[in-house]
């Protein structure tokens, strides 16, 4: 009988590690505002599908500079006082949304939050890359992600219930849950010196000084190429918080709420349960398999919902192929970036990423959102799945790409596969 071994292989990582999991479960315990947020300006606002992608677009184009700015700080200052400050803004920005009237005030409340989320963004990935050893990293953003979706769980259900007449609740709760995450980040999080490594896979990052970020992402193309690839990912996933809660508004009424809050659920439930089970089965397909695994389980999902759609339990059914494409990519991105830049400008080439995902997710939302209102769902629906091929197909090419450009992550990665199962096998009854 083999070994239970589904948190078992979380077991080994530092104690920060661990406080920032905790904390992300409770901050996620609260997250009902972004869930929503489409179907507040469509159903609450009574704004079209192109209005609410403007305002999305103007969100997104508002938090690009404060995404840069944030990855400019998380390389020159303490990155564990960036989150603290972002998170007290956002805390601050939430209680006053739900002790105000819903308004268009309201709206630039949670813009401004959004801003200082994207501030600390940038710290929070590179804190987690810093008190990391490579061979960790992936278990650590795996832990940090599942901690995430444990939180999520409940909320976006709570929130669909909450929906129709206690709004202003859903505010006050994600407010009050950041500020327990705040406290338990303050109070446990000390130390954050970041891990020196000796080891061949930590060769690509190595700090460069004086180099700009520009310069480091131009000398590295397959980074360059994974931007691209991610940037097209997430505006095709980006849709399961646009035109998906679209439909089920659209076809379902005041219901689409609560339906599309189950289906959220179950999206964070099923990560809970595959996210340890994943990352064990799968800790030897390298970050680049697991992005194409990921793409490809995406536009399953995808297919399912759209050919099927009107039919309530065949949504549930898409959002576990969905899902799983999503654990896939979650599991690759973090590592594979955190591998291959430079220590000294990970904040920045985080920062870097997420605007290129912003502009693009963007521009992306407002023609779809354009689409939807002039041609109806299917053309909406072709330009998504559109995006989320051409991401799988650049994932595809990335393989060759990556493997010419880093061969010491691949000789390290072969080399354990080639050896047999160490002493975990032989001790298991």
């Amino acid at each position: 009988m083999k070994k239970f071994t589904l948190f078992h292989q979380y077991r080994g990582l530092r104690r920060e590690n661990y406080v920032l999991f905790f904390g992300n479960i409770v901050t996620n315990m609260g997250s009902m505002v972004w869930p929503m947020m489409t179907l507040i300006l469509d159903r609450k606002m009574g704004m079209s599908a192109g209005n609410i992608a403007l305002l999305l677009m103007l969100g997104s184009i508002i938090c690009m500079p404060a995404n840069l700015l944030g990855g400019r700080l998380a390389d020159k200052v303490n990155k564990k006082n960036i989150i603290l400050v972002g998170d007290i803004v956002s805390v601050t920005c939430y209680i006053v949304c739900g002790l105000i009237p819903l308004s268009y005030v309201t709206i630039g409340l949670i813009m401004l939050a959004s801003v200082f989320q994207s501030i600390e963004g940038p710290a929070y990935s590179a804190l987690i890359a810093d008190i990391t050893p490579t061979k960790d990293r992936e278990k650590a953003y795996s832990l940090l992600y599942l901690g995430a979706n444990i939180g999520l769980m409940v909320s976006p259900t709570l929130s669909g219930i909450l929906f129709k007449d206690y709004l202003w609740l859903a505010f006050i709760i994600s407010g009050v849950a950041i500020g327990c995450s705040t406290l338990l980040i303050w109070f446990l999080v000390r130390n954050i010196t970041p891990v020196e490594e000796e080891t061949e896979e930590a060769v690509y990052q190595k700090a460069r000084k004086g180099a700009s970020v520009w310069r480091v992402l131009w000398e590295n193309k397959a980074v360059l190429l994974f931007t691209v690839i991610t940037a097209l990912y997430y505006a095709a996933y980006n849709q399961f918080n646009f035109l998906m809660p679209l439909e089920m508004g659209h076809i379902h009424g005041d219901n689409g709420a609560l339906i599309f809050g189950t289906v959220t659920s179950l999206n964070c439930i099923i990560v809970v349960i595959f996210t340890p089970l994943i990352t064990g089965w799968f800790k030897k397909l390298r970050e680049t398999g697991k992005l194409v695994v990921g793409r490809a389980l995406l536009i399953a999902g995808y297919l399912l919902f759209i050919l099927l759609l009107g039919f309530i339990p065949v949504y549930y059914a898409a959002i576990v192929l969905f899902t799983w494409g999503e654990i896939f990519s979650t599991l690759a991105e973090g590592p594979y970036e955190s591998k291959r830049v430079p220590s000294s400008h990970r904040g920045r080439l985080t920062s870097v990423l997420g605007v290129t995902q912003g502009i693009l997710l963007a521009l992306f939302n407002v023609g779809v959102g354009k689409v939807y209102d002039a041609a109806g769902s299917l053309g909406a629906w072709i330009i998504v799945l559109s995006a989320a091929g051409l991401s799988l197909l650049l994932a595809i090419w990335l393989i060759r790409l990556d493997r010419k450009k880093y061969p010491m992550l691949y000789l390290e990665k072969t080399e354990e596969t080639e050896q047999p199962e160490p002493t975990e096998k032989t001790e298991q009854p």
